[in-house]
């Protein structure tokens, strides 16, 4: 019926700009209320003649956003140089000494590090493994190669991986596999994340094969 086939059509059409809007103004509503919640803090301290200037910044939507992207700016200029990083280094040492608080915060930093390190080559790499058992094949991103006491049990050429859930892929599971039972894809993560989002509806376009000039 075309009444199903327009509809249909027009849904795909509308469907991923929808969800784009959607995720974008979840996210400016978080900073918001983190913002917000900033300001509540800091009525709560300071005089009451600066309150309705507090009020009119609570109203301001998308302020939050701003002010988020502004301190990372300023944050990136500023350990950029010696006394920036100097800082960080003290910043680091305060945090490795709270009981807790430490195993949290070096976790989460080492694993950042790792992650948005320029020279990392961690999530650089599509892979296709078997997985959940032997036939069954998945996508997977290589995140490093096993290390300490873990290597010692292993053999010397394995890898770390990490393999996405489907169709939510911040979460997953983490293997370590010998790095023959892995094959290497010829395609960027974007185009394998896209592959796993869409439950492989959206298969990525095969590589483009360069021509050898005769001899």
């Amino acid at each position: 019926m075309p009444f199903k086939k327009y509809m249909l059509t027009g849904l795909m059409v509308w469907l991923p700009l929808a969800i784009t809007i959607w995720v974008l103004l979840w996210l400016v509503g978080m900073l918001d209320a983190v913002f917000g919640g900033f300001l509540s803090a800091l009525a709560a301290v300071t005089p009451a003649t600066l309150g309705p200037v507090l009020d009119r910044l609570h109203n301001i939507p998308g302020l939050g956003v701003l002010l988020v992207v502004s301190v990372m700016l300023f944050t990136g200029a500023l350990v950029s140089n010696v006394a920036g990083r100097w800082w960080i280094k003290q910043w680091d040492r305060i945090f490795a000494n709270i009981p807790i608080v430490k195993s949290i915060y070096n976790s989460v930093k080492k694993v950042s590090d790792t992650l948005f390190s320029s020279n990392g080559n961690a999530f650089r790499t599509a892979l296709l493994i078997q997985y959940p058992r032997q036939g069954s094949w998945t996508i997977a991103f290589q995140t490093g190669v096993p290390g300490g006491e873990v290597a010692s049990h292993l053999g010397p050429d394995y890898i770390s991986v990490y393999v996405p859930t489907t169709p939510n892929p911040t979460s997953g599971f983490f293997l370590m596999l010998p790095r023959a039972d892995v094959v290497e894809l010829d395609m960027s993560v974007d185009q394998a994340l896209t592959y796993v989002i869409s439950m492989g509806a959206v298969p990525p376009a095969m590589p483009v094969q360069k021509s050898v000039p005769p001899r």
